[in-house]
């Protein structure tokens, strides 16, 4: 079997592997939660509160940034499609000229961009509206084809994954910020957002180090 030949049968486990988990979390959320609900991680005895579950739907792209107006969020849609594409072609015209470590990390960020695509075409498609957090609210769930709260590419992506590592007020002394209450880690993102951005960070890290030296070999 040939060098692209592996290169794409794994590229295509990672993205099925990330996609697997990226949409699975995101299902339970939206059917089991309501917006700005939160879940809080009980291990044991502890109560870990700066690592829960919040949920919340993002209009636009990763970690709540968005594009204002329907306009707006069509663009972002179809702006998504093209990078799945562009990507995918870039990954199939490169698998065999790089390191096993490029096709790894394209392949997150494919899985990432492809996870964030689907709930923006298709949960607006198969999803009732999710109700806010109120007494007697009942969470989202599947309905027929075609009869959710939005039209295709226009459904909103599934955040739930938040990390206020820091919730304190700031003492007086420190310049500017001096007084205020500050939070850290403040946006709420999901696994998608998470393989955007380590797939990003590792083909800029390691990029000099992905590219072949010398005689490419299926041991490398």
């Amino acid at each position: 079997m040939s060098i692209q030949k592996k290169r794409l049968i794994i590229s295509l486990l990672v993205i099925v592997f990330i996609l697997f988990l990226d949409q699975a979390l995101k299902i339970w959320v939206k059917t089991h939660m309501l917006l700005g609900e939160d879940s809080y991680l009980h291990w044991a005895s502890w109560n870990i509160s700066w690592m829960r579950l919040h949920f919340v739907e993002n209009p636009g792209m990763a970690f709540g940034f968005s594009f204002p107006g329907l306009w707006g969020k069509l663009l972002l849609s179809l702006f998504r499609v093209i990078l799945v594409v562009i990507l995918i072609i870039i990954l199939v015209m490169n698998s065999d000229k790089y390191r096993l470590g490029f096709t790894i990390f394209l392949s997150v960020i494919i899985a990432g961009a492809l996870g964030n695509l689907i709930d923006s075409a298709f949960y607006g498609l198969i999803f009732s509206e999710s109700p806010y957090f109120q007494p007697g609210a009942v969470p989202a769930h599947f309905v027929p084809l075609g009869h959710g709260y939005a039209p295709f590419l226009m459904g909103k992506v599934v955040d739930m994954l938040y990390f206020p590592l820091c919730n304190c007020h700031l003492p007086d002394w420190i310049p500017i910020w001096g007084g205020r209450d500050f939070l850290f880690f403040r946006p709420i993102f999901n696994i998608a957002d998470s393989a955007i951005f380590i797939g990003v960070l590792g083909l800029f890290i390691f990029k000099n180090k992905l590219e072949y030296n010398g005689k490419v070999s299926d041991n490398s």
